[in-house]
């Protein structure tokens, strides 16, 4: 006679060999099914690509103007993930918007910086004026930066910029009702950027005609270097990936978020083919088979003219090319580190990785990877037409090469400045800047956007490179310099950007969630904690997983360092 239990146990086991007809939890309604399959399509053969699931968000949050509950639910049916799953996800991006069911989603949102360059332009009193005149189905929301530090105070409308904004042009599109990406008229197009010599470099890269070791020899000898902030040499990476066992694949980082940058977006919505070309010779020199370029959300004019470039690039192609993707951030700083960016690509939240492995090694689907910056691509075609000769004996102050400065604030020329290498903030502000804006003298200025540290004005013949500002407490990063007058207060622009860093930390480590949120706190007392500020910093820098946490310390050390009269504190030597 068998045993009962055996015959349970035997059931047991054999239910759970069979693939279930459906996920745990709450069911999707055939409606929003439906809904969600309108909009991504029928799943292929093998399933949805789990790594396009925030595309798929970003189609449902476009469409309905807003994330509801049914469509997250149909969603993870669609792509056969738990509902958990899809919502940390989400969740997790500020350009989401979770509704409940029940809830009517805005019928615009209106977005207002209100990061440093913004604030000093008046973009307080613009939120509070745009709050109290525009209600019922318009939301209006303070954001970090927008990436137009230049045209400050900036706001978005829908998925229209506002350059200079003022209440009555924000109101002005809010009537219209159509807030899509405007054209971008004076981008080079594929056509003009081919008959102008475009892409020859491309061709005899590809063909061998080019030797791909005289390449990289070029980019090592022009010195030439990251240019999202870290600065690790461009020739030496691609040595480490091409060196790595194939298939390699390479990721692109044009999510300049941080505070004052918007170089990037300058240089890709004027000459975005020069970047694409730099793009094909990269992956071929090292052997990328796929590039993924992952796009700041808030460029949403480059992101249509970039999706209308790649088709025509694609259709008539020079060369072989890669397969290359199109990704779209969603609003969160910290993919702007490597490995966070990289999370983001595979569709997950955007949560730096622990090291090692690199990703030169250990990368995207778990490949050797190429990472690089817009800006030092578009750099490519030029030093290899050019030779890294000329390119390095450009620099002041015995610095070598070319930088792209993003200037914005009390200058009366603010915006993108290719400067010398070297150049220092006195001769930046007077050579290219067109000196001080009227009524406004030199304070302080931050040298590196945010994370850079803040300096007085008589720091200001400091050459500005890499390596030189760190024995003043500060750094280079994206070559963002937000400049500050005797108008402004070095204690206020810490107050800001600490904030920023508050919003935008992922919340994986505790000294980085917890730390820049107390130091938030405490910088608004009015006579400063010096003490517990210092040790804040100190725990921040030393155990923070990623740059954020450890970069977030550098605007409280320098205004103790260098402005303690403007918060009361003594510093203890």
């Amino acid at each position: 006679m068998a045993n009962p239990t055996h015959i349970g146990l035997d059931q047991v086991r054999q239910q759970l060999r069979q693939p279930r007809n459906q996920l745990k939890g709450r069911q999707a309604s055939p409606d929003a099914r439906a809904e969600v399959q309108a909009l991504i399509g029928l799943p292929p053969a093998d399933g949805h690509r789990r790594d396009l699931l925030i595309e798929h968000l970003h189609v449902l949050n476009d469409r309905f103007h807003g994330l509801f509950e049914r469509h997250i639910v149909a969603l993870a049916a669609e792509m056969r993930l738990s509902v958990v799953e899809v919502f940390e996800v989400a969740s997790f991006y500020h350009h989401f918007q979770i509704l409940k069911d029940e809830d009517v989603a805005p019928r615009i949102t209106v977005r207002v910086c209100d990061s440093l360059s913004c604030s000093l332009a008046g973009s307080d009193s613009l939120l509070r004026q745009l709050q109290s005149d525009l209600s019922g189905d318009v939301q209006v929301v303070n954001v970090p930066c927008l990436g137009r530090c230049e045209q400050a105070p900036a706001a978005q409308v829908g998925q229209q910029a506002v350059s200079l904004a003022t209440t009555e042009k924000v109101t002005r599109l809010v009537a219209q009702k159509h807030t899509q990406p405007l054209a971008l008229p004076h981008a080079l197009r594929y056509d003009d950027y081919q008959k102008a010599g475009g892409y020859q470099l491309a061709l005899q890269v590809a063909a061998g005609l080019k030797d791909h070791e005289s390449v990289i020899q070029v980019l090592e000898s022009s010195g030439l270097r990251g240019l999202g902030g870290a600065g690790f040499p461009a020739g030496r990476k691609w040595r480490i990936v091409r060196n790595q066992p194939g298939p390699r694949l390479m990721a692109v980082n044009i999510d300049e978020g941080e505070p004052g940058t918007f170089k990037d977006r300058t240089c890709l919505e004027a000459d975005p083919h020069r970047f694409l070309e730099g793009v094909l010779i990269a992956a071929s020199v090292v052997g990328c088979e796929v590039v993924y370029l992952y796009l700041r959300d808030e460029y949403h004019e480059a992101r249509v003219m970039l999706t209308d470039e790649l088709a025509a690039l694609q259709a008539n192609p020079p060369c072989a090319l890669p397969r290359i993707e199109l990704r779209r951030g969603a609003g969160a700083y910290i993919c702007g580190e490597e490995s966070a960016m990289i999370e983001s690509i595979e569709g997950k939240r955007g949560e730096p990785r622990m090291r090692p492995p690199y990703i030169a090694e250990v990368g995207l689907f778990g490949r050797p990877t190429l990472e690089h910056n817009f800006e030092t691509l578009f750099w490519i075609r030029e030093l290899l037409e050019q030779g890294a000769d000329r390119f390095a004996s450009q620099g002041r102050h015995g610095r070598k090469g070319l930088r792209r400065f993003s200037v914005s604030g009390r200058v009366k020329h603010p915006g993108v400045k290719l400067a010398p290498a070297g150049i220092t903030l006195h001769e930046l502000v007077d050579e290219y800047c067109g000196g001080m804006a009227e009524g406004h003298s030199l304070y302080a200025y931050l040298p590196g956007g945010a994370s850079g540290g803040i300096l007085p004005a008589r720091l200001a013949d400091v050459p500005l490179d890499f390596d030189t500002l760190q024995p003043h407490g500060c750094f280079i990063g994206s070559a963002a310099v937000m400049v500050l007058s005797q108008h402004d207060s070095a204690r206020e622009a810490a107050v800001n950007v600490m904030r920023f860093f508050a919003h935008e930390s992922c919340g994986q480590c505790t000294p980085c969630r917890v730390g820049t949120d107390k130091a938030a706190q405490l910088m608004t007392s009015p006579v400063w904690d010096a003490d517990t500020l210092q040790d804040l910093a100190q725990v921040m820098g030393d155990a923070s997983i990623c740059g954020l946490g450890q970069a977030a310390p550098n605007p409280i050390r320098c205004v103790l360092d260098y402005f303690p009269h403007e918060v009361g504190a003594e510093v203890n030597a």
